[in-house]
């Protein structure tokens, strides 16, 4: 009985220790953050107002446009995936829209 217990007590904090703070460290372009002036989560929160869904990835990106600095977010908003850029230094909704192909190999090469 006493080996139950142990073993629950190990299970709640193995769970309580799950949901607890992660680093920000879980996304693309995390390196960069120390260059920018808004949070990972105030990004996405204006994301998130500019085009209402599911954010499904995100990064932080050196492109052009606004300071050079932004996050880039995915979002599927009426089963439609749609990009969202976040200057990373002001805010400023750079980009919301779906992105062609031809864009998104661009932009990786």
């Amino acid at each position: 009985m006493k080996y139950i217990a142990a073993l629950a007590v190990c299970a709640a904090f193995t769970a309580a220790s799950a949901n607890a703070a992660t680093p920000v460290a879980h996304f693309k372009g995390h390196q960069l953050a120390s260059q920018s002036k808004i949070t990972l989560d105030e990004a996405t929160t204006l994301a998130l107002k500019a085009r209402p869904g599911r954010v499904v990835d995100k990064e932080l990106e050196k492109e052009r446009g606004g300071s050079g600095l932004r996050y880039s977010f995915d979002i599927v908003s009426k089963g439609k995936t749609i990009e969202v850029g976040i200057d990373a230094v002001t805010g400023k909704v750079l980009e919301n829209g779906a992105e062609s192909a031809t864009k998104e190999a661009a932009e990786h090469d």
